[in-house]
C-alpha cells in the first residue's frame, strides 16, 4: 500500500481551502501485461514548481503523457480547476491551459524564432487578406515574439528572424518555454529541460523556470538532476512502480533520502519516523 504525505504550508496560509489546479486519482494504463500506471495519484497546486522524480521505468512518462493529453488512461479521473476533464489529445490539454515542453523541444530548426513561437498557431492578416488569401500577419507575430522573449529575459538573440538552428542549446530551450507560456498557459510541464545543457546554460534555464513561476504559472519539472530539483522545487513527487509513493519537501528531505525512496531502499514510513 503506497503512502502519500502532503504539506502545502509553502503555498500560503489559505491552502487549507485551496484546491489543486490539477488533481488525478487512480490513473491506470496498461500495455498488454505491462502496467505503466498502477492507480497513480497526482496533485499540482497553483503557482508552484512540482518536481516529479523516479527511477527509469517508474511510470513518470506515462503519468505526464496522461496529464498532457498524449495518453488516455484506462481508468481513473483527472480534474482541472476542480472540474473533471477528459483529454483525448494534446490539443485538448492545450485548450485547458496545459503546455508541455518535451526533451526533443519539437522546434523547427530552419524556421525563425518568431515562426517557431507561433508554430501551428499562426496569426492571419485581418480582413479578406487573412480569411480568403490566408496571408500571415508576420509583423504582429514578430512584435509579439519580441515582447514575449523580452518579458522572459531572453532577448540575447541577434534577431527575432534568425533561424532556431543558429541558437545554442540553452537558447533553444528558452524558445520552447517561451512558446509554452505565450498563449495564456496555466501549467507548463518540462521534461528534462537541462539534460543536454552545460552548467551556464542550465543555470539560465533554471532562472527561466523561476521566472515562469513568478508570473503565476504552475510548473511540473521532470528531472533526474537532483541538485536542480532540490534547488528550485517547492514539492517533490516521488514516483515508483507506476504510482505516487509519496510527496516530500526539499526543506525536510535530503537528496540521499529522496534517492533511497525512489529506488526502494527506504519506505516513506521510515523517513517520517
Amino acid at each position: 500500500m503506497s503512502t502519500n504525505t502532503f504539506s502545502t504550508s509553502h503555498l500560503g496560509t489559505d491552502t487549507g481551502v485551496r484546491r489543486p489546479l490539477i488533481e488525478a486519482r487512480g490513473l491506470v494504463k496498461r500495455y498488454g501485461r505491462v502496467t505503466a500506471l498502477d492507480h497513480a495519484d497526482f496533485d499540482l497546486y497553483p503557482g508552484e514548481i512540482l518536481a516529479v522524480i523516479g527511477d527509469n521505468g517508474a511510470g513518470k512518462s506515462s503519468l505526464i503523457r496522461a496529464l498532457s493529453g498524449a495518453l488516455v488512461p484506462d481508468e481513473g479521473e483527472i480534474r482541472f480547476d476542480g472540474k473533471p476533464v477528459q483529454f483525448r489529445s494534446p490539443l485538448d490539454a492545450q485548450a485547458a491551459g496545459i503546455e508541455t515542453v518535451y526533451q526533443s523541444l519539437a522546434l523547427a530548426p530552419g524556421l525563425s524564432i518568431a515562426d517557431n513561437l507561433f508554430l501551428g498557431r499562426e496569426l492571419r492578416k485581418p480582413g479578406v487578406l487573412g480569411s480568403v488569401f490566408r496571408m500571415l500577419d508576420r509583423k504582429t507575430m514578430q512584435r509579439m515574439a519580441r515582447e514575449k522573449l523580452t518579458e522572459l529575459g531572453l532577448m540575447t538573440v541577434q534577431s527575432i528572424n534568425q533561424p532556431v538552428e543558429t541558437l545554442s542549446g540553452g537558447q533553444r530551450q528558452g524558445i520552447a518555454v517561451a512558446r509554452a507560456t505565450a498563449f495564456g498557459s496555466r501549467v507548463v510541464i518540462l521534461d528534462e529541460p537541462t539534460a543536454a545543457l552545460g552548467v551556464k546554460e542550465s543555470r539560465r534555464v533554471l532562472e527561466l523556470i523561476l521566472d515562469v513561476r513568478r508570473r503565476g504559472i504552475a510548473v511540473v519539472l521532470i528531472s533526474h538532476n537532483m541538485p536542480h530539483v532540490f534547488e528550485i522545487a517547492d514539492r517533490i513527487h516521488i514516483h515508483r512502480l507506476g504510482r505516487r509513493l509519496t510527496v516530500v519537501q526539499p526543506s525536510t528531505c535530503t537528496m540521499s533520502d529522496a534517492v533511497a525512496l525512489m529506488t526502494g531502499a527506504r519506505a516513506p514510513q521510515e523517513l517520517a519516523a
